[in-house]
């Protein structure tokens, strides 16, 4: 019993070091912090991606709109799906910490971590045929197709407004994580060896 807990100390000790060397050894002093994003419309077109920004930054509430530079945001990336989860499109909406769009628009609560409000996504950089995703948080959300570049679109799917955002671990959780399953995996071989 004393050799597992002994063990279990030596993971804790290896991880946190770990950590901290990872920590230490970042050039960038920024705490991005990033999240994914997934949603499917009716039809069963989906759209995936994801977002993030300096969480020591940012205020609790993001509101990015339009082309250039953005106050908070620093990426935000969509691949647009078919029924048959083939590719229409990715786009990087954002990148650098500058939108690409003029019809760029997003809001996000970083206390709740809910995307909210209205949001648009994805074309919009004048190139016709191109895949956007837009509409309000909780009431609508569309996957729409330019026609013309004049405002003429099609929608290939929506759905009532729901959107799911999920946080992306940090590498040093996951880290922690990995230790701590290998001593398990670890711990089980050695008991199944022992009972051989």
């Amino acid at each position: 019993m004393r050799n597992i807990f002994a063990k279990i100390a030596a993971t804790t000790a290896t991880s946190a070091v770990l950590s901290v060397a990872i920590a230490a050894g970042s050039n960038n002093p920024a705490q991005a912090i990033d999240f994914n994003f997934n949603w499917l419309g009716n039809a069963g077109y989906s759209a995936v991606g994801s977002f993030s920004y300096d969480e020591t930054t940012a205020p609790t509430i993001i509101s990015e709109s339009g082309s250039g530079a953005t106050n908070f945001l620093q990426s935000l990336n969509v691949s647009f799906l078919d029924p048959s989860n083939n590719s229409l499109g990715t786009y990087n909406t954002v990148t650098s910490g500058v939108s690409q769009s003029d019809f760029f628009s997003f809001n996000f609560d970083t206390a709740t971590q809910k995307l909210f409000g209205p949001l648009n996504i994805g074309g919009g950089t004048g190139v016709i045929g191109e895949y956007f995703f837009q509409g309000t948080v909780g009431e609508s959300l569309a996957l729409r197709q330019d026609v013309n570049q004049q405002g003429a679109s099609i929608t290939l799917d929506e759905n009532s407004g729901f959107i799911q955002v999920s946080k992306v671990p940090e590498p040093a959780s996951l880290l922690g994580l990995l230790a701590f399953g290998t001593l398990g995996i670890s711990s089980t071989l050695k008991k199944k060896q022992a009972s051989c």
